[in-house]
């Protein structure tokens, strides 16, 4: 149910704009949430608890709901998912306002806040193919990109402080304001969403155990090998980015001799590149195929680490995170779009979950191996680390990506749920 013509239409504006405000918002919380918790104790494990407590719902929720995903309306699952954490926040704030936020409630906040994340990305990432026509979701896909990353990245970071010096309770009334307007605008989108994979009135559900859709979806992902060596590849490429930019303070203070205003211009750096790749993505894939768009970010990414690891020179690696970011947003354009084309309407939500857990477990991965690495073997372990996994994973799948096999994916359709890539029929999960 795409608009029709070569425009994105108003669906899509409606599901930007909620998209862009709500990730204004979630940018405040996570700005103002280490400053409440650093004023309530100077305990460094609870500070850092913090962190653990917005991931764990990825480790926990991301497969089953997909499965949620791919079981009920979308639009209306995104606007129940944001009126939940809209009481979420808004009691929050009202505790803190009163004086007596405390950290456990806190933290309970969160795990609500993040759980509605994982579900509610799901479900905007399966939707999408229903919004927009099918030649349009490199654009779709770069246009939502860039404007989460300047919100989110840019815009939040600043007016989160400013807003939490004016008052506690500000940052998160104002981010629960951001849900509310999501849940409205995302209201406003015409029609249904159900998973279907044919035209007409959706029949009805045969009901099975959530392990059995969450393992189709799996199976499913596994035997596409292009969308599975690019789960794989972002999986592992996590793991050292994360571990790189988790003692990215110490290198700014010890290597670059950056105070904190500087080290922070290295994340605006990366910030800036992703809103260029992600807006000017769609063009610069079709220009250089999407072939040679991932080939040259793998590249990208290890001379990054490489970077990092052998540089005091601050405006290279400056200029080596804007390179970074603008790769980020084009890889975002095409795992995404690649994605959307090639899987069945029915498993969207299930494959894109299975995809944002192994982007989850190798960001967990990636935060504890940073300080191990660096306590082992020196400041910049990581960075060598991660050069070293870059260029393996760029030569163990550069012939993967060949223009061919891109080209083919970018042309298919959708392969059915119970089919396998070369169309031999498989037993339902």
């Amino acid at each position: 149910m795409a608009d029709n013509g070569a425009g994105l239409g108003g669906r899509f504006g409606k599901l930007w704009a909620a998209a862009t405000t709500s990730a204004l918002g979630s940018g405040l919380a996570l700005v103002a949430t280490p400053l409440l918790v650093a004023a309530r104790t100077d305990d460094p494990l609870l500070v850092s608890a913090a962190a653990g407590v917005g991931w764990l719902p990825w480790l926990l929720f991301a497969l089953p709901g997909g499965v949620l995903v791919d079981r009920v309306d979308r639009r209306r699952l995104m606007v129940a998912v944001d009126w939940v954490r809209v009481a979420a926040l808004g009691v929050l704030a009202a505790a803190i306002a009163a004086g007596r936020a405390g950290i456990p409630l806190l933290y309970a906040v969160l795990f609500v806040v993040n759980t509605g994340e994982v579900v509610f990305r799901a479900a905007s990432q399966a939707m999408i193919p229903a919004v927009v026509p099918r030649e349009r979701l490199e654009r779709a896909n770069g246009l939502l990109a860039g404007g989460v990353t300047l919100m989110q990245q840019m815009v939040a970071g600043p007016l989160g402080g400013l807003l939490f010096v004016l008052s506690a309770a500000l940052p998160f009334l104002v981010n629960a304001a951001t849900y509310g307007a999501s849940a409205v605008l995302i209201g406003l989108v015409g029609g249904v969403y159900r998973a279907t994979s044919h035209p007409g009135p959706p029949a009805a559900p045969v009901r099975r155990s959530v392990v059995a859709e969450m393992a189709e979806g799996f199976r499913w992902l596994m035997r596409q090998r292009l969308l599975r060596t690019m789960a794989v590849l972002i999986g592992l490429l996590n793991v050292t980015l994360t571990a790189a930019t988790a003692v990215l303070v110490l290198l700014a203070s010890q290597r670059l001799h950056l105070g904190s205003v500087g080290y922070g211009l290295l994340f605006t750096c990366m910030a800036v590149g992703g809103v260029v790749g992600s807006v000017a993505g769609d063009r610069v894939v079709e220009l250089v195929t999407a072939t040679w768009t991932v080939r040259v970010g793998l590249l990208v990414e290890a001379g990054l680490h490489l970077a990092l690891a052998a540089s005091r020179d601050r405006y290279l690696i400056g200029f080596a995170l804007f390179a970074f970011g603008v790769h980020g947003g084009l890889w975002g354009i095409v795992a995404n779009s690649l994605r959307q084309r090639l899987t069945p309407p029915e498993l969207l939500g299930r494959v894109g979950s299975t995809n944002l857990f192994v982007v989850a477990g190798g960001n967990c991965l990636g935060a504890l191996l940073g300080g191990v690495l660096v306590d082992a073997f020196g400041l910049t372990a990581p960075y060598w680390v991660g050069f070293v996994v870059a260029l393996l994973v760029t030569a163990a799948t550069w012939r993967v990506f060949d223009r061919d096999t891109v080209a083919a994916a970018y042309a298919a359709r959708p392969e059915p749920a119970g089919a396998d890539p070369a169309g031999a029929p498989v037993a339902a999960g």
